[in-house]
């Protein structure tokens, strides 16, 4: 897979899930998913206590975003931090190889076409089911499957 589609799908995550991007970044970089990593200035993010301190964020977000007074993801704040979150991630997948803008550029459209279809996916299937907490758990599991496939396909 390109290392742009990769960093694109990263940037998507971000859009969904501001903070599974980076966990799942974190936990590429430690396993070794991501060559070349090690000698970037992204190495920090396989050091040792990364990938845990992002998953636990992560974990967090997954609870904070069921409560109904958690704002819009279109917000000001919130689309900005998954914007940050896209294109950090989309950057440290581009280290690798040399291609830190274009990852990063990658991972900013990621994270629009996250966050704008993911909040459109999540209405609709929020009106389907009649509520919102089976929308919310399935944008989760879709979150962590996307995040994996970005990361794992660059070995």
């Amino acid at each position: 897979m390109s290392l742009y589609l990769a960093a694109l799908l990263i940037g998507i995550v971000a859009g969904l899930r501001a903070m599974t991007a980076p966990a799942a970044v974190s936990w590429g970089a430690a396993l070794g998913w991501l060559p070349g990593i090690s000698a970037s200035w992204a190495a920090f993010m396989g050091y040792r206590f990364t990938p845990w301190i992002f998953s636990i964020l992560a974990l967090a977000e997954f609870v904070t975003d069921q409560l109904p007074s958690t704002p819009s993801r279109k917000v000001p704040q919130q689309f900005g931090a998954r914007i940050v979150s896209g294109g950090f991630c989309g950057a440290v997948i581009g280290a690798a190889s040399g291609a830190t803008i274009g990852g990063a550029v990658a991972g900013i459209i990621g994270a629009a076409i996250g966050t704008y279809g993911g909040a459109e996916a999540r209405g609709r299937l929020a009106a389907m089911f009649g509520q919102d907490r089976p929308a919310a758990v399935i944008e989760d599991a879709v979150a962590i499957v996307l995040g994996l496939v970005a990361v794992s396909v660059l070995t």
